[in-house]
């Protein structure tokens, strides 16, 4: 990491927030915590609102992890992808779906994907569009629009510019994997 683990010792922070963050954890800090945790007010509403991301929303749990793996590949946020991955296969998701997604990111990201059908290809698509052009295309995005209800077209969304966001820091700060 390009700055300091945070330690209560270098800036001491109030043990509810240090316990919630535990709490959503299972009991242990992750790289990005010893981040965050630099900062009171990030840590707080980090911790919540990622939260309610990962574990509130109505939006496949797949679909959401893959638009999420999307971003940190073509983002380079390594740290991500090496949390989402996992999190995409316990929701179902292929070996063989990561691995033609990372051949699709390798080959510039650019039209239908190889190796993705469905609903995934169309993620896919919509992710790199925000991630590396930010405006979406009017045929994607119609195809969206045909495919999910209002509600889950927000929280894909919502999900996929969340992890933009993470990536930016994550890739900024140097946060690497822990061991």
């Amino acid at each position: 990491m390009r700055i300091p683990d945070w330690t209560p010792e270098r800036k001491p922070q109030p043990q509810d927030l240090v316990q919630a963050i535990l709490e959503r954890r299972g009991g242990e800090l992750l790289n990005l915590d010893r981040a965050l945790l630099w900062s009171e007010p990030l840590a707080r509403g980090w911790n919540a609102y990622l939260k309610n991301v990962r574990t509130g929303l109505g939006a496949s749990r797949q679909l959401r992890e893959l638009g999420i793996c999307t971003v940190a590949l073509l983002t380079g946020a390594h740290y991500e992808y090496h949390h989402h991955a996992p999190d995409y296969l316990d929701a179902g998701g292929t070996q063989a779906s990561l691995e033609a997604l990372q051949a699709y990111v390798k080959a510039g990201a650019k039209g239908e994907p190889p190796g993705l059908n469905g609903d995934e290809a169309l993620v896919v698509r919509y992710a790199a569009h925000m991630t590396r052009d930010v405006q979406v295309e009017d045929a994607i995005f119609a195809r969206m629009r045909e495919r999910f209800d209002t509600t889950e077209l927000v929280e894909i969304t919502a999900a996929i510019a969340t992890y933009n966001m993470v990536a930016r820091f994550l890739v900024a700060l140097g946060v690497t994997p822990e061991s």
